[in-house]
């Protein structure tokens, strides 16, 4: 597939899943389906490797799609790629599981995730989650170090505000306010392109 046809095939397959959303939003139980035999392996990686804990990310998971079910009027392609905003719901969903189970294990290693998800990832997820990747890293490298640092442990990492102020010795309202400016700051960034 030349770069070309993969890059239609990327915006064909975003396409899909805001159609599908969108049908979702309207009430269409059989685009939920779609939706899930689209997205669940991806979604359920998430949720294993913020779980730690394969029934745990079952539960979640399905938690995950009452929410979609629920929220789907408030996905806004504009704002952010389907795949993208499905992934946030996802991550949330885990790290509120975690924190309602008190249970603060190490976490899986991120390699665990892919013995249970599949591993069957086509090319135009790939080059939309790269290009999405890309514009991200490339933003959250325009902020200060201690905020960028933050939130990508907060958001890729799955630890909660108060585990990182711990660790950093700042109390907790520090912590949000470093994160939530930083994305301030990177949400202004992904607005405007870069």
């Amino acid at each position: 597939m030349h770069e070309h046809d993969a890059q239609d095939w990327a915006d064909v397959r975003r396409s899909q899943l805001s159609a599908a959303l969108a049908r979702v939003a309207a009430g269409e139980r059989a685009a939920l389906r779609e939706l899930y035999d689209r997205t669940s392996a991806k979604l359920f990686g998430i949720c294993v490797r913020i779980c730690a804990d394969q029934q745990g990310a079952e539960d979640v998971l399905q938690d995950v799609y009452i929410t979609i079910w629920n929220r789907a009027a408030g996905f806004d392609p504009e704002r952010a790629s389907p795949i993208t905003w499905l992934a946030t719901i996802a991550r949330n969903r885990a790290i509120d599981w975690r924190r309602a189970r008190q249970k603060i294990d190490t976490m899986l290693p991120i390699d665990a995730a892919s013995a249970v998800a599949d591993g069957a990832i086509d090319a135009a997820d790939r080059i939309d989650d790269a290009r999405s990747t890309a514009r991200l890293g490339a933003c959250l490298e325009t902020l200060d170090d201690r905020a960028g640092r933050a939130i990508r442990e907060a958001y890729y990492g799955g630890f909660s505000y108060a585990e990182l102020a711990a660790r950093d010795a700042v109390p907790l309202g520090t912590m949000k306010s470093w994160i939530r400016r930083g994305l301030d700051r990177l949400r202004k960034c992904l607005t405007n392109g870069g």
